[in-house]
């Protein structure tokens, strides 16, 4: 019944129509070398593997990275693109209010390896003025980050790694 509710909310959440997204230029993290800003362009189901999969595109040169993530995630990273406050607070909504009680800021996320189709990324923090790294899923780093409105960063050699196209029948739908 729960996987049911999350499948349910997710493709209604992506299927919903046009979406506005917030601007997240009021503050930005400096440019890392090496790497660039990416938006999230699509959260698509994968009609071969019936998987959510997420697109980000890098705002300098425009590369995509296709990544599957799960149902949750997905959910996860619907809901704040499309303006959708839940009833009660998913678990990114509720480690958002905790890290703004504790005075704790969302930085930035960095996708920064892929080994073995497997996507690694940096959390990182600032706690009394320290930036703090924590190990993160790329799908939590990012529900975390367009909640924070905190630029989401893609290592140049992760873009190169998974080089392979996105694997859709027609463009995915822009948020």
């Amino acid at each position: 019944m729960g996987r049911r509710l999350l499948v349910l909310a997710f493709i209604v959440l992506t299927l919903s129509g046009a979406v506005t997204r917030s601007d997240r230029s009021e503050t930005r993290s400096p440019v890392l070398p090496g790497a660039q800003e990416v938006d999230v362009v699509a959260l698509v189901v994968d009609e071969r593997t019936n998987q959510p999969s997420m697109v980000l595109q890098g705002k300098r040169d425009h590369r995509n990275l296709y990544m599957v993530i799960g149902f949750a995630e997905a959910t996860g990273i619907a809901a704040p693109l499309q303006g959708i406050t839940p009833p009660r607070p998913l678990t990114h909504d509720l480690f958002l209010t905790l890290f703004g009680r504790l005075k704790v800021g969302v930085t930035r996320v960095v996708i920064h390896d892929l080994k073995e189709g497997v996507y690694y990324a940096t959390l990182v923090l600032s706690i009394d003025g320290k930036e703090v790294p924590l190990d993160a899923r790329p799908s939590d780093g990012i529900a975390l980050a367009i909640r924070a409105k905190a630029p989401v960063y893609v290592e140049d050699q992760v873009f190169d790694k998974s080089s392979a196209p996105v694997p859709l029948a027609q463009p995915p739908n822009r948020l």
